[in-house]
């Protein structure tokens, strides 16, 4: 499979480049983040002089080992966001051919490249499997192949639809799932995320990422806001809402839906170059994509913000 471009939602200084104002005076509907994120409150002084203690690293795995019903007999590793544990999955067992299905999140595929691995869409029996659940950026959520020797399960945006997560698989050895802090509770900016799988795999990962991986600021919030279960309901509840109100909007556009995420929605439209650039005028920014002529992305907007997304349309 050939390099595939690096695309991200988020890149506001391109979008302040092209078209003026500043990054404050944007609406970033360009990624899939939660725009209306957990509290912060819970963030004390000593958690930015102190380095983050055996304890506190104890309590988030224990939150997080109940909130997303983690068998006994799988690990928890609390890491820096998700992507320091893609860059090092890879190096966990020797180089081999990967399949990982596109399109899909694309730093899975530039990680095991840069380790040396072959990248292939379909492989009848590969070293390992990248599975992205709900994909991103299509929405849809996967059923599960055959296994490889090493599997690797993104569930960055699954907590939208917990019965719909594949956290049992994390008790099979050779399995690695992936949960993601920053998109349902919205701080992505935390760096925060879990790989939760076979214990020998997640010791070596635990190795190469060092002592103090996560802060002490992302522990303590992240412990309260996986014990917080009316949250989390409430927000499911919300996006919901949120979601097929997006799509009730984009009709206007004749834009087709496909997937069935809540954080983000992608459309079919006709054009989707010149919906962005229609956007991107009122200083709204969506995600397009350089394999793709006919897809456009759209997050949701803050509750005080529906209004400007309407007016642009």
């Amino acid at each position: 499979m050939s390099s595939i471009p690096l695309d991200h939602g988020g890149n506001l200084d391109v979008a302040t480049k092209h078209y003026g104002g500043k990054r404050q005076d944007w609406l970033d509907l360009s990624t899939g983040i939660n725009p209306e994120a957990y509290s912060l409150n819970s963030v004390q002084e000593v958690d930015w002089k102190a380095l983050p203690d055996k304890l506190a690293n104890t309590e988030i795995c224990l939150a997080a080992r109940k909130f997303w019903n983690v068998p006994d007999r799988a690990d928890i590793l609390a890491v820096p966001g998700c992507s320091s544990a893609i860059a090092q999955i890879p190096t966990l067992i020797s180089p081999g051919s990967v399949e990982i299905t596109v399109p899909t999140y694309n730093e899975h595929a530039a990680s095991f490249q840069f380790h040396g691995w072959k990248t292939l869409t379909k492989s009848k029996s590969p070293q390992a499997r990248v599975i992205v659940h709900p994909n991103n950026p299509t929405g849809k959520f996967s059923e599960l192949p055959d296994p490889a020797p090493l599997n690797i399960i993104d569930e960055s945006f699954c907590d939208i639809a917990p019965l719909r997560s594949h956290i049992a698989r994390s008790a099979v050895p050779g399995h690695i799932i992936l949960k993601s802090f920053g998109k349902f509770w919205g701080l992505a900016g935390l760096r925060l995320g879990f790989a939760i799988g076979d214990p020998f795999l997640i010791r070596a990962l635990r190795q190469k990422l060092g002592p103090w991986p996560v802060s002490g600021i992302a522990l303590r919030i992240g412990t309260k806001a996986l014990q917080d279960y009316d949250w989390a309901n409430n927000t499911r509840n919300r996006l919901k809402i949120d979601v097929a109100r997006l799509d009730n909007l984009l009709m206007s556009l004749n834009a087709k839906p496909i997937g069935d995420c809540s954080l983000f929605r992608t459309y079919v439209v006709e054009d989707a170059a010149q919906i962005h650039k229609q956007f991107a005028e009122s200083l709204i920014w969506s995600r397009i994509f350089p394999y793709s002529n006919d897809w456009i992305r759209l997050g949701l907007p803050p509750k005080s913000d529906w209004s400007r997304l309407e007016n642009a349309l």
